[in-house]
């Protein structure tokens, strides 16, 4: 159960406290959310719904929440929440460039710069206005590029301004300066300033990026799991550079694409992750994709790895991300962020499929029911990539190569067949979950 340090403890608190992964018959959960999330919760079978203070299991909550009550909750071992407490290390946009470019610095030092190059997935960027001196003197080395300023704490596209000339930068600025009667107010917001990539990989004349999901059990070690669907989100107008305040043409966000004029509810921006793979393979072949999906693994791990000795380690967090990333004409793929609350809110009935299945899974993982013996390389669409070290997709060991070469155990964009997995999973446990 959960409670409030300060609060006053009930009834059950006397109960001798249930070994964590016991099997359990009841679990109650808590939703800070009234979407996809929670209908799932509410499907599950065994799982109770409380509400206002009422103990919990099982809390999936906001961020908002964890930041107030976090520090002042008590929790029994069996006890799960849906965030690491400083999650923020690798979801803001300034902190992750900070960890990725001290990373890429620790790798260089032990193992080479040519290791390092790993770590180069980033565009080139600077906070603001923090580093806006380094920004201005990289700025004037590359005169006429363009550039892209993001919020580092806002989302689906809210805030976001490309240009080329730094007098919109000193704009920017200025608007930012408070006047000595708003000295109370929040104190200026941060930004990045980030290279804008100018060459993205076009299909059908449109840009696009790539939501991705992972699902991290543990920091320390680190344990993460790679989910197989996911989808590409297109702009909906052909893309150039000649319109830079053109939204339409430059921002994937379907928050942002859902208010074009010419925006087909029915049609969507949305292609299926197994679509992208399958129409990426017809055009380069198999081997160079392979390539590719590989680099976006290196990704996923170098990411988590840069923040894994400062993210807060508690066994009571899991965190289910959301990584956008991008690539471009070289076939080289880019991150451009990664979200600690991913959005569950579907756009069409294909998408509200995908992210029921994802989060079942996801709930199948996080195990409250103690079904699971810790040993399992693949629960429904989620394939174990790293545990404590990379998996093999051998049978057997878990990081054994196969004939001298390994195979990562990755399978994004690849056939989805989870129920059957996952019937064949639980069968000898005669159980009689939904999946």
């Amino acid at each position: 159960m959960a409670k409030n340090k300060n609060a006053g403890h009930k009834g059950s608190y006397g109960y001798q406290k249930l070994k964590e992964r016991e099997p359990r018959a009841c679990i109650r959960f808590k939703c800070a959310l009234t979407n996809t999330i929670l209908d799932i919760l509410r499907q599950r079978p065994g799982w109770i719904e409380v509400k206002e203070e009422g103990e919990w299991d099982f809390y999936w909550c906001d961020v908002s929440w964890l930041r107030e009550n976090f520090d002042h909750t008590y929790m029994d071992e069996h006890v799960r929440i849906c965030h690491f407490r400083n999650h923020y290390e690798l979801t803001r946009k300034n902190y992750i460039v900070k960890n990725l470019k001290r990373f890429r610095k620790q790798i260089e030092r032990e193992a080479g710069k040519l290791e390092a190059r790993k770590c180069d997935f980033f565009p080139k960027t600077f906070e603001m206005p923090s580093e806006y001196h380094l920004f201005v003197e990289e700025f004037r080395k590359n005169p006429g590029i363009t550039w892209i300023m993001k919020p580092v704490a806002r989302s689906q596209g809210r805030g976001i301004f490309l240009f080329r000339k730094l007098k919109d930068v000193i704009d920017w600025r200025k608007d930012g300066v408070r006047t000595d009667d708003q000295k109370d107010e929040t104190q200026v917001e941060n930004y990045v300033a980030q290279c804008y990539i100018e060459n993205p990989y076009l299909i059908g004349g449109r840009k696009f990026d790539l939501r991705v999901y992972v699902l991290v059990m543990s920091y320390i070690p680190l344990k993460a799991w790679l989910y197989r669907d996911g989808f590409a989100r297109f702009s909906n107008t052909r893309f150039t550079l000649s319109s830079i305040d053109d939204h339409y043409v430059h921002l994937t966000n379907v928050a942002v694409q859902k208010t074009a004029p010419d925006y087909d509810p029915e049609k969507g921006c949305k292609w299926m992750i197994q679509r992208f793979r399958q129409y990426m393979t017809a055009k380069h072949g198999a081997e160079v994709v392979e390539t590719l999906f590989a680099e976006m693994d290196n990704i996923f791990i170098k990411s988590l790895q840069s923040v894994q000795k400062v993210i807060i380690s508690d066994k009571h967090c899991f965190e289910l991300y959301g990584y956008d990333i991008l690539i471009d004409q070289d076939l080289k793929p880019w991150l451009l962020e990664v979200n600690a609350s991913p959005s569950l809110t579907a756009s069409s009935q294909e998408d509200y499929e995908l992210k029921c299945c994802l989060l079942k899974d996801t709930l199948h993982i996080v195990d409250m029911e103690g079904r699971l013996t810790g040993k399992e390389k693949r629960i429904g669409g989620f394939d174990l990539m790293w545990n404590d070290g990379p998996v093999s997709r051998a049978e057997g060991n878990v990081d054994t190569p196969v004939n001298g070469s390994f195979m990562a155990n990755t399978h994004l964009g690849y056939n989805n067949d989870r129920k059957k997995q996952l019937k064949q999973l639980f069968k000898p446990l005669h159980t009689q979950q939904k999946v």
